[in-house]
């Protein structure tokens, strides 16, 4: 073991209400040492969302609360580098419950929610991005829970972050219309020009649902929703009867207190419609995992997808990524670089 010390980063303190620098507070420790059926990650990527700001938090509802000085939450991906588990061996690439931090120790149970990397056509960091979590998120909200059919129009809120970016291709791909909204004009042009979106609506210069009736003038079949409130309110403006909306997150509603939340108007036409609406939690659908990743490794393989990355170097920068989330500054998965693999050559892009 070459490396002696682990820096990780802590909670400091609660957001109040924003996430803020000094929430956080980068340690150094050492490097700690597998014990009996345990192994040993080396962090090469580390995975941002905004629901780590809940961890913060209350637990999100699905993790007990962070207390004060304990390493914060989060994905990641890493390779193994000792180990005296019989299914892990050095070398291996995994993904899970890694934490904040440079080292991690693991004993493959459930709580650390691991998984070997098997695809290896893409960069490692697609094990967090458009072949881990995120990339079954969107796959499997718009194939399980949105139940898109061909020749069915999408509309996906938020469609430039982490989730939306992978959209436009898997719903272009299976035979739909696909239309995005976004809050910037450079993010509407990506949408179109590399993520498989057939056009885009920027919603801060737009009116947005007037623009989604022009864009989807046969109406929404299917609306996968990150952002909620009056994005949401637009796209129901425009279902169609037996619509599913897809409820993945709701961003927009994040910092705001109860009172400041926004009130749907336009709720009712769920009911008119015979429409559904479903939010859905990601690891319900597990055993769609390997599927998901395999489908969506053909396609890139077969330049049918593309995938968009924001990736800051190195760990220090992780409070930041995180912030960048909430203000809107992040271009598809956000990502931090922590190290590069010791014993596994990383296989370039296709």
């Amino acid at each position: 073991m070459t490396a002696r010390v682990n820096r990780r980063w802590v909670m400091a303190s609660r957001p109040d209400p924003d996430v803020r620098e000094d929430n956080f507070q980068l340690e150094s420790v050492p490097v700690p040492a597998p014990g009996p059926g345990q192994f040993l990650i080396r962090t090469l990527y580390l995975s941002l969302a905004p629901v780590m700001r809940m961890y913060l938090i209350d637990g999100a509802g699905i993790e007990k609360p962070l207390e004060t000085g304990e390493t914060m939450r989060g994905r990641g991906v890493g390779e193994v580098v000792e180990s005296n588990h019989p299914g892990f061996a050095v070398g291996d690439i995994v993904q899970g419950k890694l934490g904040w931090q440079e080292y991690s120790i693991s004993d493959g149970s459930p709580y650390f929610m691991m998984y070997k990397v098997e695809q290896r056509l893409v960069p490692f960091s697609t094990a967090l991005g458009v072949l881990g979590m995120t990339g079954f998120t969107s796959y499997l909200g718009l194939t399980k829970i949105g139940r898109i059919k061909h020749g069915e129009t999408v509309l996906v809120s938020g469609a430039a972050g982490g989730v939306g970016s992978n959209c436009g291709f898997i719903a272009r791909n299976l035979g739909c219309r696909v239309v995005g909204i976004a809050g910037t004009d450079d993010k509407c042009r990506l949408l179109v020009d590399r993520l498989g979106y057939e056009a885009a609506i920027n919603y801060r210069t737009e009116d947005a649902e007037q623009r989604v009736g022009e864009l989807c003038p046969q109406g929404v079949d299917v609306f996968f929703d990150n952002v909620g409130g009056p994005i949401l309110d637009a796209a129901l403006a425009h279902i169609n009867r037996y619509a599913r909306i897809v409820l993945c997150g709701r961003i927009s509603e994040y910092l705001k207190s109860d009172e400041e939340k926004y009130c749907l108007r336009n709720w009712w036409r769920v009911g008119q419609h015979r429409a559904g609406m479903q939010g859905f939690f990601i690891y319900d659908l597990e055993k769609h995992f390997p599927a998901a990743e395999t489908q969506m490794a053909e396609w890139i393989a077969a330049g049918l997808m593309s995938y968009q990355e924001d990736v800051l170097e190195g760990i220090e920068q992780m409070p930041r990524a995180l912030m960048r989330l909430y203000d809107g500054s992040n271009v598809g998965k956000q990502l931090v670089k922590v190290a590069t693999p010791v014993t596994t050559v990383e296989p370039r892009r296709q």
